[in-house]
């Protein structure tokens, strides 16, 4: 009974409002890289309603214009053969042209993007999966790589590099206000740079159809002053935060003895599983299964009750728990922030 009040809590909730109030457009430009898209954007839209006006004013005018039925079909009309060279002449000067000048814009614009991570301060690896991301932030000590799942931060006003790679099938990262798209490819890494210019959190979407639960594989991205990012990324690098009730405690010690230890890891404990997402600290992300639920303790016990029913196909099986059991392990969970 408790299992399907929590699934009809979270379904409720997903009805009247989005798991994230994060914005995701191309419109709203945040960073150089996405400025610069912009503006081609728009330079391409205009040259390309300046030609189809064109086109159009030429029908017209030869519609208007067009003489009556000649006498004789095959009679030459030397003047009227000199005119037609000159505007086919024209026109194919004019193609060139603007060919040239959208290659330039093109290479200009690339020139722009590449420049972009020059100087990069924090290099992060994401990795696709069906359907969620992985987020390793790399670091020269062991000691201080974080990972984490479905969310990056980063320090706002500086570039960052991300090198982009999949274990299953091909994904694409795309955040539109801040950067283009880029594919994730099995057995091979693209490198995407880019900066966000003001705080805030953008959305971003796998642009790749990539099976079942492609629509459902969102990603966030937290733009914070560098004092903000230090202080979260200082946090993530320490183990999980120890159960605080009696509640909490039973939830940590059910999650241990329980399949979830083989899938999951949680720094600080024995759960050290790689193939679902880190839990460390999964309580501090916005939102749950990558962008699929908002992060809390109903989302948590809902999706932990029945993820099938979120996300078809999801590689996370369902586990036979009581409803005691449940409360605890998504009170174990909902703390670990």
């Amino acid at each position: 009974m408790r299992r399907a009040s929590a699934i009809a809590f979270v379904a409720v909730l997903q009805a009247v409002a989005p798991a994230s109030g994060a914005t995701q457009s191309a419109f709203e430009p945040m960073g150089p890289a996405s400025a610069e898209l912009f503006r081609l954007i728009w330079l391409f839209t205009a040259l390309s309603a300046v030609i189809w006006l064109g086109v159009i004013a030429v029908l017209i005018t030869t519609l208007v214009r067009r003489d009556g039925a000649r006498a004789d079909p095959l009679a030459l009309d030397p003047s009227a053969e000199r005119r037609a060279t000159g505007w086919v002449t024209i026109a194919t000067a004019g193609t060139a042209i603007v060919l040239i000048g959208l290659a330039l814009l093109s290479y200009f614009s690339n020139r722009t993007l590449a420049g972009i991570g020059a100087d990069a301060s924090l290099t992060i690896r994401l990795t696709g999966h069906q359907w969620w991301w992985e987020v390793r932030y790399e670091n020269e000590q062991p000691s201080k790589v974080v990972t984490t799942a479905n969310e990056i931060h980063i320090p706002t006003g500086e570039p960052v590099r991300l090198v982009l790679a999949s274990t299953d099938v091909i994904h694409s990262f795309w955040v539109p206000s801040l950067a283009g798209k880029l594919d994730l490819i099995p057995g091979h890494q693209n490198v995407l740079e880019f900066r966000a210019d003001k705080s805030g959190v953008y959305r971003g979407q796998c642009a790749e159809f990539c099976g079942f639960q492609h629509a459902h594989m969102a990603i966030m991205i937290i733009a914070e002053p560098r004092p903000e990012f230090d202080a979260w990324l200082e946090h993530q690098l320490q183990p999980a935060a120890q159960p605080a009730s009696a509640e909490e405690q039973a939830g940590h010690d059910r999650f241990m003895n329980r399949p979830c230890v083989m899938c999951h890891k949680i720094g600080g404990t024995a759960a050290g599983g790689t193939v679902g997402p880190d839990l460390t600290h999964v309580s501090s992300r916005t939102t749950l299964a990558a962008g699929t639920l908002p992060m809390d303790e109903p989302s948590l016990a809902a999706w932990i009750t029945d993820p099938q029913s979120f996300k078809p196909g999801a590689h996370m099986p369902i586990v036979d728990l009581s409803g005691d059991e449940l409360s605890s392990i998504a009170a174990y969970l909902g703390n670990l922030k």
